[in-house]
């Protein structure tokens, strides 16, 4: 495969139901903003702003539109009747379930798939398999569209290959890139995947089998989820990693692994705290890569307490290759966390992999709790496949000022959690989905443009 190939980030467009609804138990920033007022178009600029940064810095940048929200089709199959307004006003009488399909949660796309480059798999097609995210009912709900959405813009089925999302089972909990990285010598070549999941659903296969699964939150990945992956997009032994996420981390807020590790070619940067094992899952990374030597950013408890790594979500960053070494874009949060600010301060001065650092504002992201890395799905392209994936999303100046007006036309700049009941907000979710399909060239890929 040709060392030419790039790592694409297709970034979620958070969508105009942007709420804070607190329907992700486990998730810290989610509790702590449940029912405060948002702003939808906002929080969809600054997440455009980021696209169009990394854009303009020679990133391939795409981008992942939003799902419609509220989701009337779900409300139908769990009973409720009538006209679409009737069907709101009854669903508004259960708050939790109004929330739950009204969630614009799909902006982080991190969750929306797991991918596997060409160079890794065994038809030397890229492999797409959408998450099924069954650890939470408001997200269960988006793999049919994601699923669409993927199959719209890489439909080159000489080179990319689809799978459905895996069985709706607790036993296959999968909750996508968040839990999955990636190592190798450069992006076109062959690498090593890791995957990490918080509890064994069967304990049959599981590396650490004594270690305990966490007491406060649950462990959503399981490791019978990553395996059936592994299987579906033809990865090799040799070439796969399973790790234990530690338990004490996900207690503390580490929900997904990409809370507290992030990866980007032959670099790991990580918490000390984020595997049951850690010497193990590094020993076996080194084994796997075979001639390329794995460079390591351990940032131990000492430095950078936990609790302090989720509330700035230093991890929740990413780590991208440029001429000059790794650029670590991370959230203006790691600037207000004092032992955050500190590591960073010391970090560039390292002499390490990492040379610069990038800071965005997404507040509106992180107070439901997404940073940067949870607003991105990192795709490996070679140059022959990025030609054939649909070009009218990879953000432009064009496209960037499109969006952005379009945004700017669409969106309400205040949403409280009484407005989800609004028969209006959904029409004009819908008249601007409707929009944005033709914007990015899409089709028909929601239910309301289906005859759903």
């Amino acid at each position: 495969m040709s060392s030419r190939a790039v790592e694409a980030n297709f970034d979620g467009l958070v969508g105009p139901s942007h709420n804070y609804g607190g329907l992700s138990w486990g998730n810290v920033a989610s509790q702590t903003n449940v029912k405060a007022e948002s702003n939808p178009r906002q929080a969809a600029l600054q997440g455009l702003a980021k696209m169009k940064n990394l854009a303009d810095r020679g990133f391939v940048q795409g981008v992942l539109p939003p799902h419609e929200r509220p989701h009337i089709p779900t409300l139908r199959a769990l009973g409720f009747t009538g006209s679409d307004r009737a069907i709101l006003a009854a669903a508004a009488k259960h708050p939790q379930l109004l929330a739950s399909v009204s969630s614009a949660s799909a902006m982080w796309s991190a969750n929306a798939a797991t991918v596997s480059p060409s160079a890794d798999t065994a038809d030397g097609r890229v492999h797409f398999t959408p998450a099924n995210l069954n650890a939470k009912f408001h997200r269960s709900i988006e793999h049919p569209v994601t699923g669409r959405i993927l199959k719209a813009i890489f439909a080159d089925e000489t080179r990319f290959a689809h799978h459905p999302a895996l069985p709706a089972a607790s036993s296959f909990g999968d909750e996508g890139a968040a839990n999955h990285s990636r190592l190798c010598a450069s992006h076109g070549e062959t690498g090593v995947e890791l995957f990490v999941y918080g509890r064994s659903a069967f304990a049959d296969g599981a590396v650490n089998q004594g270690a305990r699964e966490p007491a406060k939150y649950p462990a959503r990945q399981t490791l019978e989820a990553s395996q059936a992956i592994a299987r579906l997009h033809g990865l090799r032994e040799q070439q796969v990693v399973f790790a234990q996420q530690n338990s004490a981390a996900v207690d503390a807020g580490v929900f997904h692994n990409d809370v507290i590790a992030v990866a980007n070619a032959d670099t790991l940067f990580y918490h000390e705290l984020a595997f049951v094992d850690e010497e193990q899952v590094l020993g076996e990374i080194r084994t796997k890569l075979k001639g390329t030597a794995l460079k390591t950013v351990r940032v131990s408890e000492a430095e950078v307490p936990v609790e302090d790594a989720v509330s700035s979500y230093l991890f929740n960053s990413q780590l991208l290759s440029t001429d000059e070494g790794m650029l670590l874009v991370v959230p203006g949060e790691c600037r207000q966390v004092e032992s955050v600010n500190h590591y960073l301060n010391t970090l560039l001065q390292s002499g390490g992999p990492i040379t610069s650092l990038e800071v965005f504002e997404l507040n509106q992201s992180m107070r439901n709790g997404g940073g940067p890395a949870c607003l991105r799905l990192r795709v490996v392209l070679q140059p022959e496949e990025l030609t054939a994936t649909h070009n009218g999303v990879l953000v432009n100046d064009l496209l960037f000022a499109r969006l952005t007006e379009w945004v700017n036309t669409h969106y309400r700049d205040r949403l409280s959690y009484e407005d989800l009941a609004d028969p209006s907000l959904l029409m004009e979710s819908r008249t601007a989905l409707d929009e944005l399909t033709q914007i990015l060239g899409l089709g028909a890929i929601y239910d309301f443009q289906r005859g759903g």
